[in-house]
């Protein structure tokens, strides 16, 4: 029984840190429109799954930003 919820704790924090490191790497990109962004920020945040969502669909879409 303990050893069940760790694993299911460690599934957590891992879908949890992919999910931060998907927000700030689209906090980074431009995606052409505010809209857009706000669209992959909310997938993003779909528990467990909204990461690799953004993985497979999102990633490419969007341009590093030129620094200024």
């Amino acid at each position: 029984m303990d050893q069940s919820i760790l694993y299911i704790l460690l599934i957590f924090a891992i879908s949890f840190g992919l999910t931060m490191l998907a927000l700030i790497d689209i906090i980074l990109k431009d995606f052409g429109s505010t809209k857009t962004k706000i669209i992959w920020h909310f997938i993003a945040i779909i528990p467990i799954l909204g990461w690799l969502i953004y993985l497979i669909f999102g990633y490419k879409k969007g341009q590093q930003k030129k620094p200024a």
